[in-house]
């Protein structure tokens, strides 16, 4: 539960797609990627941004970094559960395995995520639509927090969620690594297999991974029916390391089966330790295909980055024919030319976008067939003394949605729709590094948010999360402005970061209740207005002698429409505050040495009752505060040389409480308790032990 809270940042809020954290890996055990608490480890450690490398404390936007050790310590039946709990961050829940990340209050298509080196595209604007990546291929994540829509356009309003590969092995080395864990709640499992290697600087990498779970349970509802899931994940990677640059070849294949929840409780006839899949569910095929290439020039270097990804997407209410499927065709381009010039200066130039495809293949119907581009070109500038850091860029974006119409038993379904959005984007930001210990930033960003053709044209029902959504096709684009200010400060025995933001968003665009059903389920339709977010982040991070560390952070956002009556200020979906406190013991090596990195970790979180909601026409309810207590134990057992086999035996909701965090969508759902009352709970306690086995073969 322990956490990695520290502030960087790339041309304003600008981050490549293949930022890389600059730190060693050992060839035995996974190592932490970057520690914190190690002042000299703070000044020295460097990321890979637009206008090339820069260390941390020149970094202008706050960022965080989850480290491989981290990944592997953490409870969680997804990758986002993993990230969701770190301040400023939050996530939306659907049941089993379905978690969606929100960053500073904005969540869906305001968030990108970057994977292998493209953004993944999957119908994220739905509740229930969760990431469909291959979390076995993530090594560490990077979490940017501001507009970021400089390096990625349209989408990235609210920030950046980097998923980062394995990095490629040494040169004649080669490692087998097998693992998995069970969870006692909900029994999942997973096991997984990978093979990886470099000899004489041709690299391969690939894994397969297998996971279920059967439904979960707490202590108020019981076993959940619809909360089960599988999940059966492939990955490869073939490469050419040169001395004139780089070319690697991934392919990925996400094939997940997660059931719909719909509100009725378990009865005597159903098997809660069942890991068959129920009707209704969904059937999800991800599969992407990206060609990553660099050439260095000199003090150059020219990046190309071309992916393709296909996300099919099907419900189902009978296991025989889905009532509802979508097949999103995506191809991704990203070209940037990188430059480092006399007199401290780095500078960066590009063009990307993405070509898009949506084809219905059901019998019912959400949004229509829809084809998109859209291209943008950049140009960014740093340039640095050694006490401040400046940096800068600009962008031009342009986006084109086209729709076909639809008529459908003699009523029109969907109306044609052609749209053209166009948006210009900047950035500026300093740091001042005060003193060696002492770093200040401040940061001013543009950003802009094309609607999504769901927000334009939606007409139908939302299954999984049990509402009629209806679109508005005379929805403007979002534009942000965003000012952050931050500061650190290390030393032997604290450990500081805060920052505080403020962002105005003209035509804000968010769900309404309309005050009536369709079907027989409520309705709700997009509109827009003006809104501003502010709030903030602190960590405290206290070690008074090297192996305990007491971590306190606390994290805040209030999103209102600046334009609204009083009484409808508040926007939707914008998590409450949060506190928590992580209490960590690294033991020395036991055992002659055998068990090294041992830890011991207590963490409490406290999630504040959120009463700042969106009351219209009972569009939100307020939710009440919860506190939560786990714990961690891990170690690392050496054994045969080099080799060590990772341990972690942890515990989720250790107090087994029952809670409804404020951004689950299974708040609302209507459940056939005899109390009448609304909403399922959250997972009860959960114990989780994760096995990892690495074997390194020396070639040499």
């Amino acid at each position: 539960m322990r956490h990695i809270y520290i502030y960087i940042g790339v041309c304003l809020c600008a981050v490549s797609q293949n930022i890389t954290a600059q730190v060693h890996q050992h060839s035995d055990c996974l190592e932490d990627s970057i520690n914190p608490m190690k002042e000299a480890i703070l000044s020295e450690v460097t990321v890979q941004g637009v206008a090339g490398v820069q260390r941390l404390k020149d970094a202008a936007s706050p960022f965080m970094v989850v480290s491989p050790k981290q990944l592997h310590g953490s409870v969680g039946t997804n990758l986002v559960d993993a990230v969701g709990h770190l301040p400023g961050l939050a996530q939306i829940s659907t049941g089993g395995g379905i978690s969606k990340p929100v960053i500073r209050g904005l969540g869906y298509n305001r968030v990108v995520v970057v994977d292998q080196g493209i953004r993944q595209e999957g119908q994220q604007w739905g509740d229930e639509h969760g990431l469909e990546v291959d979390e076995l291929g993530v090594h560490s994540v990077e979490v940017l927090k501001g507009p970021a829509s400089l390096m990625y356009g349209s989408d990235a309003l609210a920030g950046v969620m980097i998923l980062h590969p394995e990095h490629p092995m040494e040169e004649g080395t080669m490692q087998v690594k097998v693992g998995g864990q069970y969870q006692s709640n909900n029994g999942l499992y997973d096991y997984h297999v990978g093979f990886a290697g470099n000899v004489k600087g041709f690299l391969w990498n690939w894994h397969f991974l297998d996971k279920a779970a059967h439904a979960y349970k707490n202590k108020v509802d019981g076993y959940i029916p619809g909360s089960q899931f599988k999940e059966r994940d492939v990955m490869g990677m073939l490469g050419l390391n040169r001395s004139w640059g780089h070319s690697w070849l991934r392919f990925s294949r996400v094939n997940f089966t997660p059931g719909i929840i719909e509100g009725e409780l378990a009865d005597d006839d159903f098997r809660g330790r069942s890991y068959g899949i129920v009707s209704p569910f969904q059937k999800v095929l991800h599969t992407k295909a990206v060609s990553d290439n660099a050439w260095y020039f000199g003090a150059g270097t020219l990046k190309a980055i071309v992916g393709y990804q296909q996300n099919y997407r099907r419900e189902y209410e009978e296991e025989e024919t889905p009532e509802l499927a979508m097949r999103l065709h995506t191809v991704n381009y990203d070209l940037k030319y990188l430059h480092t010039l006399p007199h401290s200066w780095k500078i960066a130039t590009g063009v990307g976008g993405m070509w898009q495809r949506n084809i219905n293949q059901g019998e019912e119907y959400l949004i229509p067939d829809h084809r998109l581009f859209d291209i943008g070109v950049f140009a960014t500038a740093e340039w640095e003394t050694e006490r401040w850091h400046l940096s800068g860029g600009a962008r031009f974006d342009n986006r084109h949605l086209r729709s076909s119409a639809l008529e459908e038993e003699g009523e029109m379904r969907f109306e044609a729709l052609k749209k053209n959005f166009t948006g210009v984007t900047g950035s500026l930001g300093a740091v001042w590094n005060v003193t060696d210990k002492l770093n200040m930033r401040l940061n001013a960003a543009k950003g802009f948010r094309a609607p999504t053709m769901s927000e334009l044209a939606a007409n139908g029902v939302h299954e999984g999360s049990i509402q009629y959504e209806l679109g508005n096709s005379g929805l403007r684009p979002e534009k942000s402005t965003q000012l952050d200010f931050g500061l650190d400060y290390t030393s032997h025995y604290v450990s500081l970061q805060a920052s505080l933001f403020c962002n105005w968003i003209d035509d804000y665009i968010f769900l309404t209740r309309l005050p009536y059903e369709t079907d027989g389920y409520r309705t709700y339709q997009y509109g827009q207005g003006d809104a501003r977010l502010m709030g903030g982040e602190v960590s405290v991070d206290v070690h008074p002698f090297n192996p305990l560390h007491v971590e306190n952070s606390f994290g805040f956002v209030r999103g209102v429409q600046t334009s609204a009556p009083a009484g409808n200020r508040s926007l939707p979906m914008m998590p409450a505050p949060r506190w928590t406190c992580d209490v960590r013991y690294e033991l020395p090596d036991l055992a002659r040495g055998h068990l090294r990195r041992s830890y011991l970790s207590v963490g409490m979180e406290h999630n504040f009752r959120q009463s700042k909601y969106y009351a219209v026409d009972d569009t939100e309810t307020a939710s009440p505060g919860y506190f939560l207590l786990g714990f961690s134990v891990g170690t690392d057992l050496h054994v045969f040389g080099h080799n060590c086999i990772e341990l972690t035996f942890s515990c989720q909701n250790l107090l087994d409480r029952a809670y409804q965090p404020h951004l689950s969508r299974l708040k609302y759902v209507d459940t056939d308790a005899p109390s009448g009352r609304q909403g399922l709970s959250a997972m009860g306690r959960n114990f989780c032990v994760k096995v990892n086995i690495p074997i390194d073969i020396h070639l040499r």
